[in-house]
């Protein structure tokens, strides 16, 4: 939610309370970390489809607000800001990775093919390393 903690908040609440509407339709096809993954990224979607006009504004006046030393306080901060640029998709599929969720469970959260998430993947990694060092940072 690129620092927007109130929303995000919220955002937490929505999928729990999805996560607990859906229950009684878990299959157990999948671990229920991929089925809880998969709502949370449908959720989270959804949401940003939802209000990405208003969300767009946003970004681009909070981007212009923040200065340059308090993006450049570590490497997890560089990282982060970098993220928080990337379109919302290959944000999810990088904070998968970031979480250590394997491929094959990454792909089935994501509907994909496990080769393309690869290609994807690497893809996300090129275009972190072009933002970083474009950025300066």
């Amino acid at each position: 939610m690129k620092g927007q903690t109130e929303m995000a908040q919220d955002l937490t609440q929505e999928i729990f309370i999805n996560v607990w509407k859906a229950l009684p339709n878990f299959r157990q096809e999948a671990s229920p970390k991929t089925w809880i993954y998969r709502i949370s990224v449908n959720t989270c979607l959804l949401h940003l489809r939802k209000f990405k006009r208003m969300q767009a504004d946003y970004i681009s006046e909070s981007h212009e607000s923040i200065p340059q030393e308090a993006t450049n306080k570590d490497d997890f901060d560089e990282l982060y800001y970098v993220i928080g640029l990337l379109p919302e998709v290959d944000r999810i599929i990088i904070t998968l990775v970031l979480d250590e969720v394997k491929y094959d469970e990454m792909a089935t959260i994501l509907g994909i093919a496990e080769g393309t998430l690869r290609v994807r993947i690497h893809r996300i990694k090129q275009k972190l390393n072009d933002l970083m060092r474009n950025n300066g940072r």
